[in-house]
């Protein structure tokens, strides 16, 4: 490989005068494309880079908005948590309010039932007292009777039979006297 390029070396004579060259036509092809990449960079950048810029400035103003939003709307959601906050706190505050009542009314109904149900119980004492004492009297009056009927027989017996009622009577009542009351009712 070293043999052909030395051959094609050989071959072609050496016209190189330098390296770079800094003449006219290059510093005309230099303005020249400068100026193409200037005016390319400047349509470019109007039917490119703006309609680019313009978007991301939609874009970030649309999320600008969007993060606006989400805050207001997070402050509205913190207020109305303190506000439901607040109205439950209210309406246990009610509730406990609401049950010490109902214990209250329960315990003034209670001790009116209670008060009630003595005041019967007095009364029912007092109605049995009363039965007590009317089967007492009727147990007197039937004791009296039977022992008038007894009076009577044993006085019929003692007298020989002619007795009559009003003699009867009195003999029984005289009889109650001398026992007593107290005696024969015990």
């Amino acid at each position: 490989m070293n043999q052909a390029f030395y051959l094609l070396a050989a071959a072609e004579p050496q016209t190189y005068e330098r390296l770079f060259g800094l003449d006219p036509q290059l510093i005309f092809d230099s303005l020249i494309t400068g100026l193409s990449v200037f005016i390319l960079f400047f349509i470019l950048s109007y039917l490119l880079f703006n309609p680019a810029r313009d978007m991301l400035k939609k874009r970030q103003d649309k999320i600008q908005n969007d993060l606006d939003t989400a805050l207001s709307e997070k402050e509205e959601a913190i207020a109305m948590k303190k506000e439901y906050e607040n109205r439950l706190n209210e309406i246990n505050k009610e509730a406990e309010a609401i049950l010490t009542d109902s214990r209250k009314t329960a315990k003034k109904t209670e001790a009116k039932i209670i008060a009630e149900a003595k005041e019967e119980a007095v009364r029912i004492r007092q109605r049995a007292q009363k039965e007590i004492e009317l089967e007492k009297k009727r147990a007197l009056e039937d004791m009296k009777q039977e022992m008038i009927a007894i009076s009577a027989m044993m006085a019929a017996k003692v007298v020989g039979g002619k007795m009559d009622t009003t003699v009867q009577d009195a003999l029984v009542e005289e009889t109650l006297k001398e026992i007593g009351d107290k005696t024969w009712q015990s």
